[in-house]
């Protein structure tokens, strides 16, 4: 387990592929993601199989406490995470929408940071959002990623372009800015 003042955060398990699919099926979830299509359970079995034999990617789950116990709220992950360069990309779900806009997404990043830059040894931590989601810009600004860049009118979500807007970490930001 690796904790953060409010959350945890765990590997993922075979049990939790209902929750995963629960989740990327509700179009509201998934307005956010990368993935636009529904999922199967099936899918998400072969999925979570192959992650298992993946060096380049971390994936955990999101757990905040309730009473004496710990529920399951979404996931975070880095992804292709390149050992060489020190360079990993961030993704994040809260999956379960009870638990949004409550600053347990800002904690697992914020926790997530300090997991890659001090026990992974990376130096750069990267992500991409949309325009659209200024929710969780907050969210990775408050961290103290920099926004970088904006691919134009590069998503077709709902009928329409959108930017994707790009931002990143380096450690010693993440130092400065009293994430260490």
């Amino acid at each position: 387990m690796i904790y953060g003042k409010d959350v945890r955060l765990r590997a993922i398990e075979r049990e939790d592929i209902p929750r995963f699919v629960r989740w990327f099926n509700d179009p509201e979830v998934r307005r956010f993601l990368s993935m636009y299509e529904p999922m199967s359970r099936a899918q998400e079995e072969r999925w979570f199989e192959s992650y298992l034999s993946r060096k380049d990617d971390l994936i955990l789950a999101i757990e905040v406490r309730e009473g004496d116990s710990w529920v399951h709220v979404g996931n975070i992950g880095l992804h292709r995470i390149d050992w060489k360069n020190r360079v990993a990309t961030l993704g994040i779900v809260i999956g379960d929408k009870g638990y949004w806009d409550k600053g347990y997404g800002t904690e697992a990043v914020r926790t997530m940071l300090r997991h890659a830059f001090f026990e992974l040894g990376l130096n750069r931590v990267e992500l991409e959002t949309y325009s659209f989601n200024p929710r969780a810009q907050r969210c990775y600004e408050r961290v103290g990623f920099r926004r970088e860049g904006v691919r134009r009118q590069a998503l077709y979500r709902d009928g329409k372009f959108h930017d994707v807007i790009t931002m990143g970490i380096l450690r010693v930001e993440f130092e400065e800015g009293g994430g260490g």
